[in-house]
């Protein structure tokens, strides 16, 4: 498969705005006679994009805006550029960090697709990233489920190296926020990278003050939260990561059965 090809059919609102600005500078360094193949490509990318974004009518002479449907190539992208800016975030590039990010993509696409996306990644990581833009432009077309699983995606990188540094946590909380994630979203998805007597409450989005009944309650809503079918419509391969997230919620609340004794 063509890089453009790739790029091109995998993408759908990513293809406008900052991210697809970013995009494009990143394939123009990879595709021969980038001037007329990446020009070509990024705007019928773009068309694509208008193209899935619908409006409907609240009332009469009046239109909403619906958030467009994101393909696993938006959520491939807008990955990969948010894993450049962790990466970067404490001045210096692991190479653990680096094989965390290529794993997780042989893992989630196969070892063909992981290369050209690891491709791009290196030619994104050069860049300059505008983090406050890609985010606000992430958090207007994707749904709440997928910021949620970039987090978390976010949260392994920093953790590849053995730790996430205090910069790297600056960093994440702070993408975490421009994407509209709550403090107790993300309170719970860095918990699930922690180790601490109270991670298993955390991870629950409750305090140890809870009554068993409220622990119970919180067990349903998390993992009616983190459901993996919450983000079947990234595809099978992003599902995986999905599963991690409920399995941690799964734990967390068979370890307070085991204290609480219920």
């Amino acid at each position: 498969m063509s890089f453009a090809k790739w790029i091109g059919g995998a993408l759908g609102w990513s293809f406008g705005g900052p991210i697809g600005a970013i995009i494009g500078l990143a394939i123009g360094s990879l595709i021969d006679g980038a001037t007329e193949g990446g020009a070509s490509l990024l705007g019928e990318g773009s068309k694509q994009g208008r193209s899935n974004t619908r409006r409907t009518s609240s009332r009469p002479g009046t239109q909403t805006r619906t958030r467009p449907q994101t393909r696993s190539g938006d959520f491939e992208v807008s990955l990969l550029i948010l894993a450049s800016v962790v990466i970067k975030a404490d001045g210096k590039q692991e190479q653990s960090e680096l094989d965390f990010v290529r794993k997780q993509f042989v893992s989630m696409y196969g070892k063909d697709r992981a290369n050209q996306a690891f491709k791009l990644f290196k030619n994104i990581s050069k860049q300059n990233i505008p983090t406050r833009k890609v985010c606000l432009q992430i958090r207007e077309m994707m749904d709440h489920s997928s910021r949620l699983q970039l987090l978390h995606f976010l949260f392994g990188i920093g953790k590849a190296d053995g730790m996430v540094t205090d910069d790297e946590v600056s960093q994440i909380y702070m993408i975490s926020g421009y994407l509209g994630i709550s403090s107790r979203d993300y309170g719970s998805i860095k918990a699930m990278f922690y180790n601490s007597s109270d991670n298993a409450y955390k991870i629950l989005e409750i305090t140890k003050e809870a009554t068993d009944n409220e622990v119970k309650k919180a067990y349903r809503k998390m993992a009616k939260k983190y459901h993996p079918d919450k983000v079947i419509h990234l595809g099978k391969e992003h599902q995986k990561g999905a599963e991690e997230k409920f399995r941690q919620v799964q734990n967390a609340y068979e370890q307070l059965q085991k204290e609480r004794g219920f």
